[in-house]
């Protein structure tokens, strides 16, 4: 099929991952500028934001729910609210209002991002094509996009509402391209006459997996300036390299990713990203340079592009069909975990043990998938027997 059929194919939960990158993309290059606005600490800052992933857990576990509801017009109105939900915290002049911008920004984003990996898995399954890598990559640069964009605004003196403001109304007209004909994702909704389906260990092994790269890619997106600027006495401008390669590379290996996928063994290709982005991590640890850290963090990004997009892929092809969006859904929500959950447990390891321990540890994690890609394998070989 020619690259024009599948980005038609998947225009809508491209259009959606995009629309997510951008958001997530300005949030954490506008976050100084909302730190000045808010007059808060580090530590305060934090605090403020923690009622965002609870948000999003509680979005993701009604998504089903809402998606059924909702039905052909889910996912358009999901990436709305998501970007509406942006335009909100650099609005928010008093400090109460900022936790509660910031749990509708996680609300719209939980509810979105399992509504568009479900579309994905369904669009796979349907048209017998692999498109998570190139969805994946979309968020990827809508991210890189986001952060530069938010760059230049803020050297032109924008305040952050307008910033997150003029990002929400990209990521708007992002959510317009997520109408589809029949967008529907069937089977959100459990039934009630006993053909659910089973949905197993499938999408809990792969929810490990994803919360695994999620975890380490996140934190690595939000620590590798601090790495390079403090550890390694880097300028603020190497720093601002560091996730900028990161991301920049991710979504071109993710595009590479969308013929690999295709020609490898999924569970081989899980672990040997695993080792790849390990390396990586591990060198980021031992950079005495920014230009080694650099080669790390891209490193880490060519291995770590692939897991989390093959993860989901394998959940959506190996859940029983009509149990399919729903294991899809259970995936994410484990995933997120890791998404969330992964800056500040780096954090809390560099100021125990520093910046290094703390992308060793990185490194750890990321070997696990190695237990857990084979362990999926062998549950997938006991279903079919």
């Amino acid at each position: 099929m020619s690259i024009s059929t599948t980005l038609s194919v998947a225009r809508a939960p491209i259009a959606a991952f995009a629309a997510m990158g951008v958001l997530w993309g300005t949030f954490a290059a506008v976050l100084p500028d909302l730190k000045t606005q808010l007059d808060a600490s580090e530590s305060e800052l934090g605090l403020l934001i923690l009622p965002t992933p609870l948000a999003a857990v509680t979005a993701m576990l009604l998504a089903p729910l809402i998606g059924a509801a909702l039905g052909r017009v889910a996912l358009p109105i999901a990436t709305a609210l998501m970007a509406a939900a942006f335009a909100l915290p650099g609005q928010a002049a008093q400090v109460w209002l900022f936790p509660l911008a910031m749990m509708a920004c996680g609300g719209a984003t939980g509810l979105t991002d399992v509504l568009m990996n479900a579309r994905v898995a369904a669009l796979e399954n349907e048209r017998g094509l692999h498109l998570m890598n190139l969805c994946h990559a979309a968020y990827s640069f809508g991210y890189a996009g986001g952060a530069t964009g938010t760059g230049l605004l803020r050297g032109e003196g924008w305040p952050p509402g307008w910033v997150m403001g003029t990002m929400a109304l990209l990521a708007g007209i992002f959510a317009l391209m997520t109408f589809e004909r029949d967008g529907t994702i069937h089977g959100l909704r459990k039934p009630k006459d006993g053909t659910a389906g089973h949905l197993g260990l499938i999408p809990v092994i792969g929810g490990g997996i994803v919360l695994i790269a999620f975890l380490t890619e996140n934190a690595a997106e939000n620590w590798s300036a601090l790495h390079i600027e403090q550890t390694l006495g880097g300028s603020p401008e190497e720093g601002a390299m560091g996730p900028a390669a990161l991301a920049l590379t991710m979504g071109f290996a993710r595009l590479a990713g969308q013929g690999i996928v295709a020609r490898v063994n999924p569970f081989r290709l899980l672990m040997g990203g695993a080792v790849l982005s390990a390396c990586g991590a591990m060198g980021a640890a031992l950079a005495t340079s920014p230009m080694m850290a650099y080669a790390g963090f891209i490193v880490m990004g060519i291995g770590s592009s692939v897991i989390a997009p093959t993860a989901f892929s394998l959940v959506g092809r190996l859940a029983e069909p009509q149990a399919r969006a729903r294991a899809v859904a259970r995936a994410t929500l484990l995933g997120y975990f890791g998404y969330f959950f992964g800056p500040p447990t780096l954090g809390f390891l560099a100021g125990a043990f520093g910046l290094r321990f703390a992308f060793v540890f990185a490194a750890a994690m990321l070997l696990t998938v190695l237990i857990l890609a084979p362990l999926m394998a062998r549950q997938n070989r006991a279903q079919m027997a």
